[in-house]
């Protein structure tokens, strides 16, 4: 499951220099903490929030985490402004753990409270398939909701992996709403752009 938010900045722009892609934005919402309690995670799995993470180290994260899924906004920030955004309180970025290994994360934006957006969610690779994503999309919806929000939000697009949106609806989440947006993705980055989102 990965999900990347588009912003404003990141729509398509005449003279933009990349590759034009067209993708469905879906917006979903949850409007009450789910009942019961979450799914436990597997043996030796974990989930450990990061406080002020590093640039570098939070790079690392999420290019090996979205490479396949045409993540590209906070490849083109600026270190600064990343640097600030992370050491914002109102960002938790929530790591994965296979034993000490990384697995995947979350990041969890209270910024615009009392709303909480799921900003980014997603595996690495390896970890695809192993069954452990959901009940960690079911562990971070009980711990967005321990922070007493408004409604959880969160995006998904159909640049994203195809079990994205089925997993989202599964732990709760309800559509609000499909856009199409067309983006223009830097061909610097060097990103493998699915043929079937090119417009070019």
């Amino acid at each position: 499951m990965i999900t990347e938010v588009p912003c404003p900045a990141a729509r398509d722009e005449p003279g933009g220099d990349g590759t034009r892609v067209g993708v469905d934005v879906t917006f979903l919402c949850m409007d009450r903490a789910p009942p019961g309690i979450p799914p436990v995670l597997p043996h030796g799995y974990s989930i450990r929030q990061t406080f002020r993470p590093g640039v570098a180290w939070y790079r690392g994260l999420y290019d090996a985490v979205g490479a396949d899924y045409c993540w590209w906004l906070r490849r083109v920030m600026p270190d600064g402004d990343l640097a600030a955004l992370l050491s914002s309180p109102g960002i938790g970025v929530h790591v994965l753990y296979d034993g000490d290994t990384p697995a995947g994360f979350c990041e969890l934006d209270s910024r615009y409270a009392p709303d909480i957006n799921i900003a980014y969610f997603g595996l690495l690779p390896a970890w695809i398939g192993r069954g452990v994503g959901q009940v960690f999309l079911h562990q971070m919806v009980a711990r967005a909701w321990a922070m007493n929000p408004a409604v959880l939000r969160v995006n998904t697009c159909s640049a994203d992996h195809p079990r994205a949106l089925p997993n989202y609806r599964r732990a709760g989440f309800r559509r609000v709403r499909t856009i199409h947006e067309i983006w223009t993705i830097p061909d610097t980055l060097g990103l493998k752009v699915p043929a079937h989102l090119r417009l070019d």
